[in-house]
């Protein structure tokens, strides 16, 4: 065959961006359920790369690795909205249990939000590939990851099979739970007869230990955090005589009733404290990181100027023109979301959440460039707080541009991630980019909607997620804590509320700094989320965390990627999918008699 008559691999085809939208919509209603039930999101770049690889070559026949990586920049792209939407909606679900007038908020305008976060996200992002991916170099470990994956199709097919089985023995053992055939927890502690302030039990999830599995060493801060809450500050407060109980209270009842007043009372406001204090850090430590992403915006504008728009790039026309309708989009969000929100307070509420955005975005790039760590949930309520105090203590208006805003801080985070996949790979960014930013509505939308799914799943006008729902109050396997939800309702109910615990917020925030000094990005946020967590699924983590590392130890680095990830990924992919199937049974009542 003569050189003129060769086709060149395909890249942006349609059977590529079809697989990945399919995948995306998949694992954003999946990974929603993750986030609320522990706390944290997941990419999904390595599982549908995998899968991509079953379906585009051990089915379809199709051997472009560069049309693979556009199926999981796609698939990322759409389910990188799960995080955004779960780490900030709910809050305002939680709230409106106790305050009804807030249960009634405008649909439209958060649609609205969450798509200009998204688009804004990648369209600000875009400009600093270069400084970041082929200048700076920096390491965007899950990035590197991914492509080391894609460039090896011989085990493509074989980690397909790993994955499947993986999500075989999770689904089993949802099921096994569901049913009441397995326990929940494994509760050491009360065999011991340990009091509640020390709990020590395990959280029977395989999606859990996946996560843990495939967080291996980056994962023990997160671990750790929850050791320190539970086995050092618990039983101190309780040997110093910090939660007295009353001299009515039956004794049997003083165990449970401190370990309540010490979750609520410390343990909350101290994580919630320790986030804000860490991401105000990770602001402070990244200004060397903003004034490159401007040097490299100076000479992208240059290069323009002289030469035209690199080919390798979206146009700044392009470019200029969604950023324009993404700030439109966050105007009418924030002017449509209460009759309390005039022409300016919107017009402010807009600048300022754009130009919040863009640092943010910047800090998570650079922090997951670095580490694979993102702050983006601290990130987030730093911005809700912006908003709050903008909008004279409007709650629905501030959450709802937090909404758009940690979307965006996601986005940045996986298009940098998938830019530097495609920079290993041999892709073109242009491909990349283009594709994301036409998807880039459909990942808010399903998140949303699976978010208003599960919210009403008891039908019964009980919450469907959070401390207060019926699952959680009866400590059920169907419990969805929604850990970063109840931090970010907090929070608000501390700015609310003039008797709030401002000492326990300042102590964390001040605890929070202190730990950004060692070189782990994302630390302080890790151990803050674990101090509101349930210890049994902290604790559970860790053992996933441990259990990698003696593997890694053990049989290299080789096995870790060619066998333990996608077996991880595949316990949680197969927990999430199986648990938000029996939801969506349970709710249309043709299951078990009806809800939960």
């Amino acid at each position: 065959m003569s050189a003129s008559t060769v086709r060149p691999y395909p890249e942006l085809s349609v059977v590529g961006v079809a697989l990945g939208t399919v995948q995306g919509v998949v694992m954003t209603a999946s990974f929603v359920y993750i986030a609320l039930k522990l706390g944290f999101g997941l990419g999904g770049s390595t599982v549908a790369a995998i899968l991509g690889f079953v379906a585009l070559r051990g089915v379809l026949r199709r051997k472009s690795i560069v049309e693979n990586n556009i199926n999981q920049t796609v698939a990322s792209g759409i389910n990188t909205a799960s995080s955004g939407v779960v780490f900030t909606l709910p809050a305002l679900m939680l709230l409106s249990v106790s305050d009804p007038t807030l249960s009634d908020f405008p649909v439209g305008p958060l649609i609205f939000s969450a798509i200009a976060g998204s688009l804004m996200g990648i369209v600000l992002i875009i400009p600093l590939r270069k400084q970041m991916v082929e200048f700076e170099r920096l390491k965007f470990p899950s990035g590197v990851a991914v492509a080391t994956l894609l460039k090896s199709p011989g085990e493509g097919v074989s980690q397909g099979v790993i994955l499947v089985s993986g999500a075989a023995i999770a689904a089993g053992l949802t099921l096994l739970v569901n049913f009441g055939l397995v326990p929940e927890e494994l509760d050491v502690g009360h065999v011991a007869s340990l009091p509640p302030w020390l709990p020590f039990a395990l959280y029977i999830s395989a999606a859990n230990f996946g996560a843990g599995l495939l967080s291996g060493r980056g994962g023990l801060p997160f671990a750790l955090g929850g050791v320190l809450a539970w086995w050092v500050i618990s039983p101190i407060a309780v040997q110093m005589g910090w939660v007295p109980p009353h001299a009515a209270m039956p004794p049997a009842e003083v165990p449970g009733w401190q370990a309540g007043e010490i979750y609520s009372q410390m343990l909350r406001p101290l994580g919630i404290g320790m986030l804000i204090g860490g991401a105000l850090a990770g602001v402070v430590s990244a200004f060397p990181a903003v004034a490159g992403a401007m040097k490299s915006l100076q000479a992208a504008a240059k290069l323009a100027r002289e030469q035209g728009s690199s080919p390798d790039e979206l146009s700044p026309t392009v470019l200029g023109g969604s950023a324009a309708a993404s700030l439109v989009m966050l105007f009418l969000a924030a002017y449509f979301s209460s009759d309390d929100v005039g022409v300016g307070t919107a017009v402010i509420i807009a600048i300022v959440g754009a130009l919040w955005l863009a640092l943010a975005g910047i800090i998570v790039a650079q922090a997951t460039g670095a580490t694979d760590i993102s702050p983006l949930s601290g990130l987030a309520l730093i911005a809700v707080t912006l908003m709050f105090f903008i909008t004279g203590g409007n709650v629905t208006a501030a959450v709802l541009i937090g909404v758009a805003v940690c979307i965006a801080t996601s986005q940045c985070a996986d298009m940098m991630q998938d830019l530097k996949t495609g920079h290993l790979v041999g892709s073109k960014p242009r491909e990349q980019q283009l594709a994301q930013l036409i998807l880039c509505w459909i990942g808010p939308i399903i998140a949303i909607g699976v978010l208003f799914l599960l919210w009403n799943a008891p039908g019964d006008g009980t919450p469907g997620f959070g401390p207060q729902s019926t699952a959680c109050l009866e400590q059920t396997q169907f419990c969805l804590a929604a850990p970063q939800a109840g931090a970010l309702q907090g929070m608000i109910e501390a700015l609310q509320s003039s008797d709030a615990a401002v000492d326990k917020y300042l102590g964390g925030a001040v605890m929070g700094g202190a730990l950004s000094i060692f070189p782990i990005g994302g630390i302080a946020v890790l151990v803050g989320l674990a101090m509101y967590l349930p210890f049994s699924i902290t604790l559970a983590y860790g053992v996933g965390n441990v259990v990698a590392m003696g593997l890694e130890r053990g049989l290299g680095r080789d096995f870790i990627g060619r066998k333990l990830v996608p077996f991880a990924a595949g316990l949680i992919v197969g927990e999430a999918l199986t648990q938000l199937t029996w939801n969506v049974v349970q709710t249309g009542g043709s299951l078990l008699g009806g809800g939960q």
